[in-house]
Order: structure tokens, then C-alpha cells, then sequence
């Protein structure tokens, strides 16, 4: 797939090392329980590319088309943690640093949106984050997103005395 100024495609191999510089980054990883190791970052892209197989859609690398540069990625993933809301297909963004400011993350998240609901027959598709996490937050509500703060939850998957328990879920339906 493409946008204007993307191109959202599957993983390659070349991937992977600056994804692992990314994740391993603490700026980038500011709202996530923590930074991850190389092997985890492996074994993410490695799931990314079985939903890929699974479902026919996941988590999108981004290419800026001038330059080839990889910037990390864009797309949408099923989520199935216990929550009273899921199973639910999440829309989801992380960029490398130098990345940021630059508008990629609205321009992929809009045509990754675009394919859930045309291409993958969604009906809608959910977004969360940390409740500290204010720069994907706007994201969310440019991509047209809205939230029912009593929605809110704890995240099962971040250790309960963690700051970053505290989630948001953003909704955005086909229209």
C-alpha cells in the first residue's frame, strides 16, 4: 500500500536491525513497560508477519518512498488479552525519533484505517495507549477516533504498579 509521501509494505530481513535500534530507544519507548531487546524485537516482527499470513493484514513497515529509509511501522493488529471490549482489531503506530513532527503517523494510520474498513470488511477498529501517551492520543482523534473515558482500563499486560497501567481506548467505527 501506499500514501502520498509511504509506502506501507511487509517486513524484510533489512528491517529488522534498525527496528531493534528503535525499540531499544527509551524516548520511543517512554509509554511501554520498557525497551526491548533485540530477540524481541525479532520475535515481534516475527508475529507480525504470522498475522500477516493468518488474517491478511497486521502491523505495516513504513518506507519513506524518496529515500527508502525505513521508519518503523503502521497498521492493524487483533487484539485478544482480556478486556471487556476485545477481541477487537487495534490500529497502532511506532516511528524511529527522527521520524516524529514529519505528519507520518496520521498519513499511514488514515490509509491503514481506510483498509480495515474497505479492503478487510471491518466494522470497526479500536486504539489505545497510556494515559500519559498525549502525542498518539492526538493522533487518534485527528484519524476522527472518539473516547468514552468509561471505557478506560487497566492494562493486564503492564505490571499493576507501573505508571503506564492506566490505559485510554479510542473507537472509531466505518462510516
Amino acid at each position: 500500500m501506499e500514501t502520498e509521501r509511504l509506502i506501507m509494505r511487509r517486513w524484510r530481513e533489512a528491517d529488522r536491525e534498525p527496528f531493534a535500534a528503535m525499540n531499544a530507544d527509551p524516548e520511543v519507548m517512554e509509554h511501554f513497560p520498557a525497551p526491548l531487546t533485540r530477540a524481541q524485537s525479532d520475535e515481534l516482527v516475527d508475529k507480525i508477519e504470522a498475522q500477516f499470513d493468518r488474517l491478511g493484514y497486521s502491523l505495516w513497515a513504513l518506507e519513506v518512498r524518496e529515500s527508502g529509509e525505513f521508519i518503523g511501522f503502521t497498521g492493524l493488529a487483533l487484539q485478544t488479552f482480556e478486556a471487556p471490549f476485545l477481541p477487537a482489531v487495534e490500529i497502532g503506530w511506532r516511528l524511529a525519533r527522527p521520524a516524529w513532527g514529519h505528519g507520518y503517523a496520521i498519513e499511514a494510520a488514515r490509509r491503514a484505517a481506510r483498509y480495515a474498513f474497505e479492503q478487510a470488511g471491518l466494522d470497526g477498529i479500536i486504539s489505545m495507549t497510556a494515559v500519559s501517551n498525549v502525542r498518539s492520543q492526538a493522533v487518534m482523534r485527528r484519524l476522527g477516533m472518539t473516547r468514552d473515558p468509561a471505557e478506560d482500563f487497566d492494562h493486564p499486560r503492564v505490571p499493576e504498579d507501573s505508571p503506564l497501567r492506566r490505559h485510554v481506548l479510542y473507537r472509531l467505527r466505518r462510516s
